[in-house]
């Protein structure tokens, strides 16, 4: 139990900018942190760091959530435990730790160097079944492909192939139209009908609509999709514990 809700402290004062992790398996305070040990000396429940992190003035920003991998739009913190079922809670538990873990995936691509993002995207892609059953695909980039940072087989003869590309920003930096055209036009040299451009960050609404109006179909995947993504065709996670939720077998008492 401990380890578990230490796990879970770090992770959540890691994601709202209290902590920083220079190093694997290692956290520092940041000017944030030390500003919540002042506000806080007893310590603090996570509600209570919510609304310290809402003041304008605090020098921690709110606690980043997503519902991932759930389809009810109703916010995770909008119901208390008292008005969930047990299944309920249990799906809304995982729904807490994939938001933690998406968060993490981000801050982690990040800071790694583009080759590594460019081979992840090139992974997650052939996860997802492009690729056919040989499951081939290239990151280009390396070798000055004319802005496709990535290949990927459809079918072994390779006559059909999906073009990627990778940005690696951070999350402050949008994708911009230039860089789509770029994109494009490095689709329209090799005559291919379509693409994949993949961000860590977001899209502007002038690339969005760019990508709407170009013949080539062209699909925008930003951070948050990335690592929905990722998580859902398990690439830079793995499983750590599996429950089963049983019911009663009607047929075997019938």
């Amino acid at each position: 139990m401990y380890e578990n809700r230490m796990g879970w402290a770090l992770s959540y004062l890691f994601n709202v900018g209290a902590l920083e992790r220079p190093a694997r398996n290692r956290y520092r305070v940041t000017d944030g942190g030390l500003a919540v040990l002042k506000q806080f000396p007893t310590g603090a429940t996570e509600a209570q760091l919510d609304q310290y992190a809402k003041d304008v003035s605090s020098p921690i920003h709110p606690y980043k959530r997503r519902e991932v991998g759930l389809d009810s739009e109703q916010p995770v913190t909008s119901l208390v435990p008292n008005e969930l079922t047990p299944i309920e809670q249990v799906q809304r538990g995982i729904s807490r730790i994939a938001e933690d873990v998406a968060t993490e995936l981000l801050s982690r691509i990040q800071e790694k160097e583009p080759e590594f993002f460019e081979q992840a995207v090139v992974d997650l892609l052939l996860a997802m079944g492009y690729g056919g059953v040989g499951g081939r695909g290239q990151v280009t980039s390396l070798t000055n492909d004319g802005g496709i940072d990535g290949v990927i087989d459809q079918d072994v003869l390779g006559l059909n192939r999906v073009y990627v590309q990778a940005k690696r920003f951070a999350s402050g930096n949008a994708v911009l139209r230039p860089d789509l055209q770029g994109f494009v036009g490095a689709l329209s040299g090799r005559r291919a009908d379509g693409g994949v451009f993949i961000t860590t960050s977001r899209f502007s609404e002038g690339a969005v609509q760019y990508a709407k109006s170009v013949p080539q179909r062209v699909i925008l995947i930003d951070g948050d999709q990335l690592t929905q993504l990722m998580i859902q065709y398990g690439v830079g996670v793995q499983v750590r514990e599996t429950y089963h939720v049983v019911e009663i077998d009607e047929d075997f008492f019938a």
